[in-house]
């Protein structure tokens, strides 16, 4: 079988599973959160700090770069050149579809104090897609272990 019938379905493949890793931003809500309750405190951003969110590794970035690097390293030389190559490409590749994958997933967020009106201090970290500004007067939602702040 030649390596471009090999590599072409399996770069399909990885676009797909890539497209599951989707960032959900602050104002979405997952299924499970429909139609339930959410308890809701108020209160005012004491300060923001920026964050970078890396919700971590799936393992298919490495498994896909080492299988497209073993495919690669296996057309050079011939004999025990090949096994050789093959077992570099494979090393390789794991290394830079790991690092592909954590570039791609990795995204701004912010992390916000706030003061609650009970004179609690929270934070919460959650992506950048609502500007916050220290005076903001905010809403905190929060149910199945999950709590995000709103303006």
């Amino acid at each position: 079988m030649s390596s471009s019938r090999v590599l072409i379905p399996l770069t399909v493949c990885t676009l797909l599973l890539g497209a599951c890793a989707y960032p959900r931003g602050g104002g979405d809500y997952y299924g499970y959160q429909m139609q339930s309750e959410q308890s809701v405190r108020f209160g005012v951003v004491d300060s923001i700090r920026p964050v970078r969110i890396n919700p971590g590794e799936t393992g298919v970035g490495a498994a896909t770069g080492a299988a497209l690097g073993g495919i690669a390293g296996s057309q050079v030389g011939g004999g025990s050149g090949q096994v050789a190559g093959a077992i570099g490409g494979a090393v390789l590749g794991g290394i830079i579809g790991s690092n592909v994958e954590r570039s791609a997933n990795e995204r701004q967020g912010v992390e916000i104090t706030v003061l609650l009106d009970s004179g609690q201090y929270i934070a919460v970290v959650q992506d950048a897609d609502e500007h916050f500004r220290p005076g903001d007067r905010v809403r905190v939602i929060s149910g199945h272990g999950t709590t995000r702040v709103t303006h």
